[in-house]
């Protein structure tokens, strides 16, 4: 009788430590859940911030007498003037040019990267007027 109930002893502890073993393994799972999601998102961030560094777009100003490109994040890469424009006595002019063909490049660029990072938000099931961090 001893042999028995120390045998149901033994069941009863083992199958505690089944059910603390089955409790430890769904809470690691829920765990793992969104770190999972965070790693992935933080690895599309990267892959994206390095695309948009790569993307260009072209600003112009005064019917493409002068053109401006820069990155879809707003570094200025090229700047291209009409050489027709060239007359010292409307420097200021060319100046203007050149400065609203730099605004519409950067406009551009944040247009092209907010929809860049809406794709982002979409791809990752989220809303894609979501206001990502970086």
């Amino acid at each position: 009788l001893d042999d028995l109930r120390a045998a149901q002893d033994r069941l009863i502890q083992t199958e505690k430590l089944a059910s603390l073993g089955q409790l430890t393994a769904g809470i690691a799972h829920e765990i793992k859940n969104p770190l999972n999601f965070v790693n992935n998102f933080a690895s599309l961030s990267a892959e994206l911030t390095e695309e948009l560094n790569e993307m260009t777009v072209t600003g112009e100003s005064g019917a493409g007498l002068v053109r401006a490109t820069c990155t879809a994040k707003g570094e200025l890469r090229a700047l291209s003037i009409d050489p027709s424009i060239f007359n010292p006595a409307e420097k200021e002019v060319v100046e203007d040019l050149i400065l609203a063909a730099i605004k519409d490049a950067q406009k551009r660029a944040g247009e092209r990267s907010r929809e860049e990072m809406g794709r982002l938000a979409q791809s990752m099931g989220l809303p894609a007027d979501m206001k990502l961090p970086f």
